[in-house]
């Protein structure tokens, strides 16, 4: 199945999403947009442009890969894996995330995105200390 005009447009703005490219937010983002993620919770798209360019400051490169597609209507669910290399994370080595976003579009452009993934494999665990000890407790807690 090939996903709708909108969906195409999102996946395409964020396979190419780069520090010097976020204006390309517009051309997929509502004026009203609500974003959520692990870490914030924005609202507008003069907001989340704001969030996103904090972001970028230091990301190196950050690349998704699309898994799966679920569609129906005016809403999505996209399945991705994001490769990360960001200044203060790892050293700047690449960090892989799986997470999916839960989307929803009001006249062709994305009203509602929220990303779930986990942020301690992508934040804390790349902290030195802080790392070692969240990667233990799971080791127990696994057990």
């Amino acid at each position: 199945m090939t996903p709708s005009s909108w969906l195409q447009g999102f996946i395409s703005v964020y396979s190419s999403l780069k520090a010097d490219n976020l204006a390309s937010l517009g051309t997929i983002y509502h004026p009203e947009v609500e974003f959520i993620d692990p870490m914030h919770k924005v609202k507008g798209l003069v907001a989340l442009e704001g969030y996103f360019k904090q972001l970028y400051q230091s990301v190196i490169s950050c690349d998704f890969v699309i898994e799966q597609l679920l569609e129906s209507q005016n809403q999505a669910a996209i399945y991705w894996t994001m490769t990360l290399r960001h200044s203060a994370l790892a050293g700047g080595a690449s960090i892989k995330v799986e997470g999916h976003s839960q989307l929803q579009m009001v006249d062709n452009l994305v009203i509602y995105h929220r990303d779930y993934f986990d942020l301690g494999a992508m934040l804390y665990e790349q902290v030195p200390l802080l790392g070692a000890v969240i990667k233990y407790i799971k080791q127990r807690a696994g057990q």
